[in-house]
């Protein structure tokens, strides 16, 4: 759909992008993500002197600029209609198929997270939210399934708001997280703060064999009044309430202050024997309550985002968080790798830029200005293992345009030879 969109856009002088050069593309942004370019101008990006000169050598300004101009993920001959239907449809394809990439690559462990992400965004969107408690502000509401211990993005869906003319949702929150957890398999532990947690939710879960771990809201009709009844309650104390699956625990931190947990997975008052006497529920709660944003942070970090179209800014997203899960897998399946190391992502992240790149470096016929580009690409052909004969006859046409010319055999040599 890119080429199709470049045809129109340029007509013959498009050149048809590959995959080679789709992810060369897509090394670059890893690659301004990973020196915090994510912000900064393209222009200055590929500068001869103040930039960086791996871009210069992966391809010209005006392709990369050309590129992003002409991304797209989906036909526009029924987008219309399909938006009708759904408000994702500029990159509803991509985006199922990409989120059933994650949860096939990975196997979660014991415990996982459910919560919000918002994606920085402030252009024109019709379901960009506003969340105050959020660095950002404005943006692209995602619900993200994580795994607890490792922050692996394993489920995500995108909040499209709600429909004209409709009622707010209810139950939202327990409608976010049977949607999210239908592919999960049996024997985990959910935890969620108490925008989620429900004693309906809870219950239903267990069916499936899956337990629920969360904070619970105040207000919630299904909490007796000795739970919520401040009049009753201690510093450091703690109340439990049980029914046949599910317990309920009151616990007062400080005075006039106290939280109510819920869980699926613990059937017994035990509390914590330290100087602050918490309960163990709660202590499961805020041992794998952040995940989600902590994933959130990790990923800001070296992200790739820039200012541009909602479907380019949430595909920029998308390449973040692949990015992250990459380095989970390539951790977990090497755990000797760096470890002396405190910034082995960073090294990751470099390294799967630079080999993304290097296919489409490798093909390059002209040799880009500036010589730190050009002693790249010159490095990278001869010493590259997709090299090749590609890469040996690119060399030796380059060597044959770049002779020194001679002057011809039947002109004069000086200017005053003929007088």
């Amino acid at each position: 759909m890119s080429n199709i969109k470049g045809l129109q856009f340029f007509g013959d002088n498009w050149k048809i992008i590959d995959l080679i050069e789709l992810e060369a593309y897509i090394g670059l942004q890893i690659l301004a993500g990973v020196y915090k370019s994510h912000n900064e101008s393209l222009i200055h990006l590929w500068d001869e002197n103040n930039g960086r000169p791996i871009f210069r050598a992966t391809m010209s300004l005006e392709r990369l600029m050309n590129t992003s101009r002409c991304l797209r993920f989906d036909s526009a001959a029924d987008r219309d209609e399909r938006r009708q239907r759904d408000k994702l449809a500029p990159i509803r394809n991509i985006w199922d198929q990409w989120n059933r990439q994650l949860r096939s690559y990975y196997h979660l462990h014991e415990n996982v997270t459910i919560d919000e992400q918002l994606v920085p965004y402030s252009g024109r969107c019709s379901f960009r939210q506003y969340i105050p408690s959020k660095p950002a502000k404005y943006g692209l509401k995602i619900w993200a399934l994580c795994d607890s211990k490792s922050k692996y993005a394993w489920n995500m869906e995108v909040y499209l708001g709600r429909a004209r003319n409709t009622q707010p949702e209810r139950n939202q929150g327990e409608r976010v997280i049977l949607s999210l957890s239908e592919p999960l398999p049996r024997g985990h532990t959910i935890t969620c703060d108490n925008f989620f947690t429900t004693y309906n939710l809870a219950v239903q879960l267990l069916r499936r064999n899956i337990t629920l771990v969360g904070t619970v809201r105040k207000n919630k009709l299904f909490l007796p009044r000795e739970i919520v009844d401040m009049k009753e309650k201690n510093v450091l104390e703690s109340k439990f309430l049980f029914t046949e699956n599910v317990t309920i625990v009151s616990y007062v931190p400080k005075k006039y202050k106290f939280v109510v947990a819920l869980s699926s997975l613990h059937h017994f008052p035990l509390v914590d024997e330290g100087d602050r006497k918490k309960p163990e529920i709660i202590l499961h709660c805020n041992k794998t309550k952040a995940c989600v944003d902590a994933l959130d942070q990790l990923v800001t970090n070296y992200t790739c985002k820039r200012q541009t179209k909602w479907p380019v800014a949430l595909f920029l997203n998308m390449l973040d968080i692949s990015a992250y899960n990459a380095y989970v897998i390539w951790t977990e399946i090497n755990p000797s790798w760096n470890t002396n190391k405190l910034y082995k992502r960073r090294l990751f992240l470099e390294d799967l830029g630079k080999q993304m790149v290097e296919p489409n470096i490798v093909r390059r016929e002209r040799l880009p200005r500036g010589i730190a580009a050009k002693n790249i690409v010159k490095n990278i052909q001869e010493n590259s293992k997709f090299a090749g004969e590609a890469s040996t006859s690119n060399i030796s046409a380059r060597n044959e345009s770049t002779k020194k010319r001679q002057r011809c055999f039947f002109c004069h040599h000086t200017k005053n030879s003929n007088k």
